[in-house]
């Protein structure tokens, strides 16, 4: 599904962004690998309350890839685009609503720039420290990691990463949005900022660093079956954030992709209060 979208300019770096319907703004960020089209499905039940603003974030999707010295994909620096973003789009104060690596992202906005957000929703955020997965282990294999990351995750592979990390075993993830998605990865451009946001976002402690500084109407949506971050972290994310609401879904790690009508409806639910 297509939908209307823009180029923007944030922090000198051109961000595909999709933006559609009319009321508050309301800001989508994805997680790494994915990109804005991932929020496709979820969008129509927000729209019609909502001005919806979704970018491909930098390296991500149609937005420009740039190198990394120029940009070094860690959190903060995502959180310096994003926060240019609003003044490029005159958004004022936004709802906020971040999935994995976009989680992480909003998490940090909240905590240095609390005035931009008026609602805060993370979707199994990277906040904690966990045992990497195989795709994340060889980013972080020096030399020859990096090396197989970009020359040997063919279709075949990083379809089956994104079925078995990224979705429940009793979902499924079609297989015109793995190759939508694969079709993204694959260019040495799109693989360089895949490695090296892999690479930045590793330790996520300085997003759990000042977790519990949080004070802005939060909810923590999480997927039961994550296999990249289990639900418990869910809960304990819940806990650390003062007066954050806690969903559990029966997904994966991307109920957006498995389960959007759900999320859908969870986020207008909390986003319209």
């Amino acid at each position: 599904m297509e939908l209307p979208y823009r180029d923007v300019k944030a922090s000198g770096i051109r961000l595909r962004v999709t933006e559609v319907g009319s009321g508050p703004p309301l800001l989508l960020l994805h997680t790494a690998l994915l990109d804005r089209t991932s929020w496709n499905a979820v969008i129509p039940t927000l729209a019609e309350h909502f001005r919806i603003i979704a970018p491909d974030l930098p390296g991500f999707g149609e937005s420009e890839k740039p190198g990394r010295a120029r940009f070094a994909y860690a959190v903060s620096d995502f959180v310096h685009v994003v926060t240019d973003l609003f003044a490029g789009l005159n958004l004022g104060q936004a709802v906020i609503v971040g999935h994995g690596l976009g989680g992480g992202i909003a998490l940090s906005l909240g905590q240095k720039n609390p005035e931009l957000v008026s609602r805060l929703v993370v979707i199994d955020a990277l906040c904690y420290s966990t045992r990497p997965d195989w795709l994340r282990r060889l980013a972080d294999t020096p030399l020859v990691g990096g090396v197989m990351f970009k020359q040997l995750v063919g279709r075949s592979l990083f379809g089956n990463y994104l079925r078995g990390t990224f979705v429940a075993p009793h979902r499924r993830l079609p297989a015109e949005r793995v190759d939508h998605y694969y079709l993204q990865f694959n260019s040495p451009s799109s693989r360089n900022s895949a490695l090296a946001t892999l690479q930045a976002t590793a330790d996520p402690r300085t997003v759990e660093v000042k977790l519990g500084q949080l004070t802005l109407p939060t909810l923590v949506i999480w997927g039961r079956h994550d296999a990249m971050y289990p639900a418990a972290f869910g809960q304990r994310l819940a806990k650390e954030v003062r007066g954050a609401g806690f969903r559990l879904l029966d997904t994966g790690h991307t109920p957006l992709e498995e389960d959007p009508e759900t999320l859908g409806q969870t986020l207008l639910r909390f986003c319209a209060e």
